[in-house]
Order: C-alpha cells, then sequence, then structure tokens
C-alpha cells in the first residue's frame, strides 16, 4: 500500500482534502456529486499511476435521490483514476435489494452520452443519467 502513494500528492483535512477530491473529479471529466465525502481526513493522488486514496473519519451513506440509490463509502477509498473512469475501485457499495455489493468500477460514456456505469465485482453493470451525481444531490 505504503508504495502505491509514492510520489503522491497528499491534502490532509476535510477543506483541503475535499478540494483534492472535487478537483480530480473534474480533471476526470466525472460528475462531481460523485463522492459526497464527510470529515476527510487525508486525500492523495499519484500522477503518475492514477492511484487515488480517501480517507475519511466515518462511513458515509448517501441517497443519490434522482434515482432513489443508497451507497456506502467507507472510511478508506481507493481506485486509479483516469479520464471518464475509476477503476479497481474499493470502499463503495451501492445497495441492490437487500445485499450491499462492492462497486468496482465507474465509467463515464465516451464520447459523452449523458450516461454513467457502474460495474459491480460480480460484474453486474448498472446505467444511470450522469445529471443523477451532479454536485448536491
Amino acid at each position: 500500500m505504503a508504495a502505491e502513494k509514492e510520489g503522491g500528492i497528499v491534502k490532509k483535512g476535510h477543506e483541503e482534502g475535499l478540494k483534492l477530491a472535487v478537483s480530480l473529479l473534474k480533471k476526470f471529466e466525472l460528475p462531481e456529486g460523485l463522492l459526497p465525502l464527510a470529515n476527510v481526513v487525508e486525500v492523495g493522488y499519484v500522477e503518475s499511476t492514477g492511484y487515488m486514496w480517501i480517507v475519511q473519519q466515518n462511513k458515509v451513506e448517501h441517497e443519490f435521490k434522482m434515482i432513489s440509490k443508497l451507497v456506502s463509502y467507507d472510511t478508506e477509498i481507493n481506485g486509479y483514476v483516469d479520464k471518464m473512469k475509476i477503476k479497481k475501485l474499493r470502499g463503495v457499495k451501492a445497495k441492490e435489494l437487500m445485499l450491499w455489493p462492492p462497486v468496482s468500477e465507474i465509467r463515464v460514456d465516451d464520447p459523452p452520452t449523458g450516461k454513467i456505469h457502474f460495474k459491480s465485482l460480480a460484474g453486474i453493470t448498472k446505467t444511470f443519467p450522469v445529471e443523477a451525481f451532479a454536485a448536491g444531490q
């Protein structure tokens, strides 16, 4: 884990951490409301590999109201961010009936179609409108 973080930009504290997380989402053309974080401890990013990590004090559950989808964000979230996608994602789960399958990949259509896709470790992909994940949703 430590080796993945070498040479990374690290921001400590909620304000600075949140700024870095949002700026990375913007940079890679991902919806800004994708990571509704609370009490951020640290956010880091390694430009050479795309590895990003987020540490927050508490697990966060957030409902994206437009699509009535409850998503759980663990105290540690990490993955590899690239243009319009996050791969090898860990720490994010979306409620499906009685289950909370982990989300392993998030991808926005390129060229943009207004759709965003969430792939679970089980290989199931769910598609939603991108605007459901705009900031403040």
